[in-house]
């Protein structure tokens, strides 16, 4: 298996990508730590897990919050001794206009979407660095690279995170950590369902995806774990896009 015996967190595991990434990684062989916010989808998570023979911990995390974090990376450090790999797919959007966006809701998406990398790169870095190793997987989004409507703090997050990959990937390399990130489509989850629920919106998105369908959390989660395997050891700082072509445009 190609993640066997590795040690793995994943942040805003408790439902879609993050839960699909969660399930390919077990079936990996990986041992998890499922973090997120909702207990219920957090637990409900682990369950699909163990239930299938895999290993998996449930954290309940808020990685905007210091603490958070560091009772996260503890609790697999206790349960399992090391971090090999750190997913950090957590977020979270708000629509409106720019002009009508709150700072409220700014700071809530740039909370969750950015400073939550940096926070959990922060605190996993140091392990991986006595050990020598690592793997560190962000979630950005073709939002990051391209704009869309009334997401102004999301589309400035995702960026973010894009250059924040960049920037540890060259800063850690020489330890053998490698930090890349991925670029996802549209996505079949719950933050994308009422926009696939209109007609006029799922028509334009249909039309901007060159591939004949949305992408499923599946389609994350298989590249998430080719970017934690062996396989990828010499790709760093690179943002896969996995968007159905639509940044080929």
């Amino acid at each position: 298996m190609r993640l066997q015996d590795q040690v793995a967190i994943v942040t805003g595991a408790a439902a879609g990508i993050g839960r699909g990434i969660a399930l390919a990684m077990a079936k990996e062989g990986a041992k998890l730590v499922v973090a997120d916010w909702s207990e219920e989808g957090g637990r409900e998570t682990v369950a699909l897990v163990n239930n299938s023979g895999g290993k998996a911990l449930f954290v309940k995390t808020d990685v905007s919050n210091p603490a958070d974090i560091n009772q996260m990376a503890q609790a697999c450090l206790d349960e399992y001794g090391r971090i090999d790999i750190l997913v950090n797919n957590a977020g979270i959007v708000r629509f409106a206009p720019f002009h009508e966006t709150t700072e409220a809701d700014w700071d809530a998406v740039i909370n969750i979407n950015l400073k939550g990398v940096f926070l959990a790169c922060k605190r996993v870095i140091p392990e991986m660095l006595k050990q020598g190793r690592g793997k560190i997987i962000n979630m950005s989004s073709i939002a990051g690279q391209v704009g869309f409507e009334n997401t102004g703090p999301y589309c400035a997050s995702k960026g973010g995170v894009i250059a924040m990959t960049r920037a540890l990937a060259l800063e850690y390399a020489p330890h053998r950590i490698n930090c890349n990130c991925i670029a996802p489509g549209i996505i079949k989850t719950a933050m994308t369902h009422d926009m696939l629920a209109d007609p006029a919106q799922k028509q334009f998105l249909s039309s901007a995806t060159p591939y004949p369908r949305e992408g499923e959390p599946d389609d994350i989660a298989q590249a998430t774990v080719y970017l934690a395997s062996a396989e990828s050891d010499f790709v760093n700082g690179h943002v896969l896009a996995v968007d159905g072509g639509w940044l080929a445009k």
